[in-house]
């Protein structure tokens, strides 16, 4: 779910700097936040598995 909002931050952050507008945070943010949640989604931070991991919800 991280990586998704990352992808939408970055999306958001180019389409701020190809037209050249801001609003009122940079671009450079915008970079630093997406950077972020794309750590976060690696770390396993909101990841959707609830009570274990995949293999055990296969198993059942």
């Amino acid at each position: 779910m991280l990586a998704i909002v990352a992808a939408i931050v970055f999306g958001i952050a180019f389409l701020f700097s190809l037209i050249g507008t801001s609003i009122g945070i940079s671009t450079t943010a915008l970079i630093a936040l997406g950077l972020c949640l794309l750590a976060l989604h690696q770390a396993g931070i909101g990841t959707s598995t609830v009570g274990g991991t995949w293999r055990g919800r296969a198993r059942r």
